[in-house]
């Protein structure tokens, strides 16, 4: 287990998980700001991807399993993400369509947040968001996140339009 929370463990994915995230990542609706639900080999893509970050970084997007239940509903966790010029470290979640509104996204994404401030000594802290997600956008403002800058990310054929948000260590209540 990476991170706990009241109701959250966060953990490295793996292979056995491939079923949960497909669920997710298959699921139109969650993927909505990607314009396409994943195929099976996306989804495998997408996991092997996180467990090259894992070694190579340190961090990546991780399992988020409720406490309660040991279910896998959702991945949260850190990533690095270009813009502009540099490398942001970035923090990202996916959250099962049957668990929306219900806080685990930010509850995830605070104790990420935390994790990296605190365990990984990062100055700042960034959500990079389409500019059509706005129950994303809302978690990163629980988040303690303020708008920094935009810009247009090329992907799956379109041109869409993305919002930075970030925070600064020391900075959050």
């Amino acid at each position: 287990m990476i991170l706990e929370t009241e109701r959250l463990a966060l953990r490295e994915l793996n292979q056995a998980d491939f079923a949960a995230l497909r669920a997710i990542l298959q699921d139109e609706q969650v993927m909505y700001a990607y314009e396409h639900a994943f195929t099976n080999r996306e989804v495998q893509a997408w996991l092997d991807r996180q467990r090259d970050r894992y070694a190579k970084d340190g961090f990546g997007l991780w399992a988020m399993v409720e406490k309660a239940t040991g279910e896998m509903m959702g991945q949260c966790g850190l990533t690095l993400q270009d813009w502009g010029e540099r490398q942001v470290p970035e923090i990202g979640y996916h959250l099962r369509r049957d668990r929306w509104h219900q806080g685990f996204a930010a509850e995830a994404a605070i104790a990420c947040r935390e994790y990296a401030f605190r365990s990984l000594g990062m100055a700042e802290v960034f959500s990079i968001i389409r500019d059509s997600n706005l129950p994303s956008q809302r978690v990163a403002l629980r988040c303690g996140m303020s708008l920094r800058g935009s810009f247009v990310k090329h992907y799956y054929g379109m041109d869409m339009l993305h919002y930075v948000f970030s925070v600064r260590r020391g900075t959050v209540r």
